[in-house]
């Protein structure tokens, strides 16, 4: 929606008390706005990735749940609204593990991992994810490597693959 305001932060995560709306090509230089993924493991060990609807940018690739952060949110927040927006899976922010944090051209970009019980039921919102698998995280890192994923992924799943493997076989299993 490009009605859609976001908080803009300096590199430091701090915010600087202006907004930017979604779509403005005019994104400030030097500032950032938060996006948030969730990385969700279910009990069996196997990870969420969904596939971008056709008319998205990067149309028809992979990812994990993603998006921005709305005026007010916090990261936390922004990743189980998109989460539970995109999928309908929800859980709560005191789920989610931190895996890392990326600064992108106009991004803070952080990435989460949190485990859901059994084998939850998707309600994948047709206008953000066409389809969506459950599978090992070696297979979404195969992917990433592969080009499958959405292009921003590559560097992202470079930099923190290690560190989301490690949460993701510690994650307890429910």
């Amino acid at each position: 929606m490009d009605d859609e305001l976001w908080d803009l932060l300096d590199g430091a995560g701090v915010p600087v008390g202006r907004t930017h709306r979604r779509g403005d090509p005019s994104f400030p230089d030097g500032l950032f706005h938060i996006v948030a993924s969730v990385c969700v493991v279910r009990g069996d060990g196997l990870v969420l990735v969904t596939r971008r609807a056709a008319a998205k940018d990067w149309g028809l690739t992979w990812e994990f749940p993603a998006g921005s952060a709305l005026t007010g949110e916090s990261s936390e927040q922004a990743a189980v609204r998109e989460l539970h927006e995109e999928t309908g899976v929800h859980v709560r922010t005191s789920d989610l593990r931190l895996v890392g944090r990326l600064t992108e051209r106009t991004a803070l970009f952080d990435v989460y991992v949190a485990q859901v019980a059994g084998d939850p039921i998707l309600a994948l919102d047709p206008d953000e994810v066409c389809e969506s698998a459950w599978v090992p995280l070696a297979e979404a890192m195969r992917r990433g490597a592969a080009g499958e994923m959405a292009g921003p992924w590559t560097p992202r799943l470079e930099q923190l693959g290690a560190r989301l493997h490690e949460l993701v076989t510690t994650t307890p299993r429910g």
